[in-house]
């Protein structure tokens, strides 16, 4: 109890704190340097854009960055407006992924004509890199469960262009060794014609396993391994079609193609882990999924709303199933530095007579509380509901270690937070699960990390239900 009312305290006082006079906040502020009157006197006239100047860039084509424009040349708004067009001219340029910095400035030739300045600067976008990742599925979990065991590591090396053309296109090529054998492609091209609505994204990938995760018993992961012999072998195919109407909405028509194929040891440890106790499942599936963005930042958002939903059917008689699921992000500002930010998640699967394979739920993939790392819950149908609020501590800017003309810079953010989680899964065949078909909740407090490409470390300490309590680490988005 002591604990619950430490934590409340603490996310009331970040919520209304006063900022300290370290802070740094950001430049929200639109400040008209042309005139010397009242402000009310020339927020409501119309000024035109003579002009939109855009520098800095060298591989991305200009029309794309014009895209994501909200404005043109010769367009005509309100004066009133012009802060909020330039800010989300910002916003947008930053959440293509495409720039590390993005400055927009007008600059007023008279009383009612402005030049908009963009001026962008390109991240590096070619990284041949050694890949190194723990296959766990969290840092925790491998830390403390499986004793940083460097056999649950995979190892090898990526090749990635985030920007081929110029038209933010994306090619990946791993080739990986390790726990995990792995071999995939993947080209993706958001803009293939000339309205820039339509793109396609096209992969391919075959892996190969001596270790399987083949059950759930107590509400944690059952493994077996074979040093002689690979236990699980997948082939994976897939075609996405991708509609781009407007900047924040995205459309995506996804089929794919699956060829499964276990060792029948497996299914001796679990007769279920495939349909109809197959020892192989090739199968296709059609999904169609919708993203609405409308926040400041995608990697971490501190204003506005972004939401997806997805439907999905597997075909095939004897490996049938329906999924419907949907996640949300809502954040608003309370001060200069306090934010609240709300989320929820959810999905459900039909039938409710599902093989082990079909019912991942909490705890092996991005859906989990914050302070129930350690536990999986499968299930057919669940969601968790989630609460933050959010300080900001610090803002700077550190040196690069290494002088390059693309980055001079590293900018860092420092966050304090207190949040609180709920959550459900249902399973109508729960086993020996004590998590299953009954409310969860965790809480807790903790710091996140955000600077450049979009990396976000999050540190946190965590309470939960069942009396546990401890330190856990993230280096990802929560959804």
């Amino acid at each position: 109890m002591e604990l619950r009312l430490i934590t409340l305290l603490l996310f009331f006082s970040l919520l209304f704190c006063p900022p300290s006079v370290g802070q740094m906040v950001n430049n929200e502020i639109f400040s008209d340097t042309t005139t010397s009157g009242a402000q009310s006197d020339t927020a409501s006239y119309t000024i035109v854009i003579a002009d939109i100047a855009i520098t800095g860039f060298k591989q991305t084509k200009p029309y794309i960055i014009e895209r994501e424009i909200p404005f043109k040349k010769s367009d005509e708004i309100k004066r009133a407006e012009l802060p909020g067009r330039i800010e989300l001219c910002r916003q947008q340029l930053m959440n293509t992924s495409l720039f590390v910095e993005v400055e927009v400035k007008p600059t007023f030739i008279t009383r009612d004509i402005v030049l908009i300045n963009i001026k962008v600067k390109e991240r590096w976008y070619l990284f041949p890199l050694p890949y190194f990742k723990m296959i766990d599925r969290n840092f925790n979990t491998w830390w403390v469960e499986h004793q940083r065991s460097l056999q649950r590591i995979n190892y090898g090396l990526k090749f990635m262009h985030n920007n081929v053309s110029g038209r933010n296109d994306k090619l990946n090529i791993w080739l990986v060794g390790g726990y995990t054998q792995q071999v995939s492609l993947r080209y993706e091209n958001p803009f293939l014609d000339k309205s820039l609505k339509h793109g396609m994204n096209v992969g391919f990938s075959f892996s190969r396993n001596r270790e399987i995760n083949y059950g759930t018993s107590l509400n944690k992961q059952s493994f077996f391994k074979n040093e002689n012999d690979f236990l699980i072998k997948q082939i994976h195919l897939d075609l996405t079609y991708s509609y781009r109407p407007a900047v924040k909405t995205r459309h995506y028509f996804t089929f794919s193609y699956n060829d499964l194929q276990i060792q029948d040891t497996v299914l001796k440890l679990n007769p279920s882990f495939f349909p109809s106790s197959k020892q192989r499942v090739r199968y296709p599936d059609l999904a169609y999924n919708i993203q609405y963005y409308n926040v400041d930042y995608i990697p971490y958002p501190l204003k506005g709303f972004l939401g997806d939903a997805h439907i999905y059917k597997r075909l095939g008689s004897k490996n049938n199933i329906w999924q419907i699921g949907g996640k949300g992000t809502y954040s608003m500002q309370l001060r200069p530095s306090s934010y609240l930010q709300f989320q929820a998640s959810g999905l459900i699967r039909f039938p409710f007579n599902q093989p082990y394979f079909n019912t991942r739920m909490f705890g092996t993939s991005d859906l989990y509380l914050r302070g129930m790392e350690y536990y999986v819950i499968d299930g057919v149908a669940g969601g968790v509901v989630r609460g933050t609020a959010i300080q900001r501590a610090l803002k700077f800017n550190l040196p690069m270690p290494v002088k390059t003309k693309l980055v001079d810079k590293i900018p860092v953010q420092i966050f304090m937070k207190a949040y609180s989680d709920l959550g459900y899964s249902y399973n109508p065949h729960p086993g020996n699960s004590m998590l299953n078909n009954k409310l969860l909740r965790a809480w807790g407090f903790g710091i996140d990390i955000v600077t450049i490409y979009d990396i976000v470390l999050k540190l946190e300490y965590s309470f939960n239900q069942l009396g546990d309590k401890g330190f856990y680490v993230h280096s990802k988005s929560d959804f």
